[in-house]
């Protein structure tokens, strides 16, 4: 079934009830108005996804697409140490996607905002003659002077980063390979749910948060960009060893080259990479285990130029800023 009518395709995704208690009126007038706090800091973030450049019906179902694109946004503001709370969704529609397809999108994106309590305040419905388009904007908080930032490490911290690292990368891999209807295995269906389904890592921000002087990215570019950005913004130099880049098991039936490269450019993990003053990493760490979270020791920071290395063994070498890159790739 095709979308005959914009305005009855905005009732059909109009939430019946709102979960956050400072929203004043979400969708239905011109603007949302929501209540202001003089205690937090708002946080905005957005991000846009394209057809065949981002995604693929060939790797992605519906749902997916919105998971992820909600996904992408609710990671920044864990880079922050924040809390999502709204979020708005513009979206350009051709017409060779169906109003179930399109629905689909949309229950993606209530999966993740029911779990983290999120509300759909508002966005636009336009149509296209080409590729699908949606743009998702958060809005997040976080207590007033706790927020995270790439300009905070200096020399003598660690570099730490959250779970494993090149798994989205290598589900891509084989989601091109074979398709999205592909029997995978139990150790490739892991992969692949990683490249469809990141988990934003919401409650480690918190955590972070709490402590002074951290510096975060989240790794939706590779960590080798993330780290550079880092690097760059703190005016310090960036030194990981490969030996201690965390990695599923599900990654280790690939060539060992394909799995560096996925871990250090891959992108699209979603977890967190950073930095901490080292008196402070034994607890973060304690703290992480006894949520369930793994985090990896991966560096630590020097006084020098602004740059990122990569140590094997007793040799270093110099990682660009690569990953995606939209005018380039």
């Amino acid at each position: 079934m095709t979308i005959q009518d914009e305005f009855s395709f905005i009732k059909s995704i109009t939430p019946k009830t709102y979960r956050q208690p400072h929203l004043v009126a979400g969708i239905g007038d011109d603007a949302a108005l929501y209540r202001g706090d003089s205690n937090v800091e708002e946080i905005i973030c957005l991000d846009t996804m394209i057809e065949d450049i981002h995604f693929s019906k060939k790797t992605m179902k519906p749902f997916h697409i919105g998971y992820k694109a909600l996904a992408s946004n609710i990671s920044d503001i864990a880079a922050m140490g924040g809390k999502p709370i709204f979020y708005l969704v513009s979206i350009a529609i051709p017409k060779h996607w169906s109003a179930e397809e399109l629905a689909e999108i949309y229950k993606g994106m209530e999966n993740l905002a029911e779990r983290f309590q999120m509300d759909l305040i508002g966005g636009d419905t336009v149509s296209t003659k080409d590729s699908l388009a949606i743009t998702v904007t958060v809005i997040g908080r976080i207590e007033k002077g706790k927020h995270l930032l790439r300009k905070n490490a200096k020399a003598g911290d660690i570099v730490f980063v959250t779970e494993t690292l090149g798994d989205s990368a290598a589900g891509l891999h084989l989601l091109l390979q074979y398709g999205v209807d592909y029997s995978f295995t139990k150790d490739e269906l892991a992969l692949v749910r990683k490249h469809q389904l990141p988990e934003p890592r919401i409650e480690i921000g918190q955590l972070l948060a709490d402590y002074p002087r951290v510096a975060l990215n989240d790794v939706s570019d590779g960590i080798a960009s993330e780290l550079n950005e880092i690097a760059e913004a703190s005016n310090v130099s960036i030194v990981i060893e490969r030996d201690f880049l965390p990695k599923s098991e599900g990654l280790e039936a690939f060539d060992e080259k394909e799995q560096l490269k996925w871990m250090l450019y891959g992108g699209e993990d979603y977890e967190l990479v950073g930095t901490i003053p080292q008196e402070h990493w034994t607890s973060v760490e304690e703290k992480c285990k006894e949520k369930g979270f793994l985090i990896t020791k991966i560096g630590y920071v020097e006084n020098g130029p602004s740059k990122v290395l990569l140590k094997e063994a007793e040799t270093y070498r110099l990682l660009e800023k690569l990953g995606f890159n939209h005018f380039r790739d």
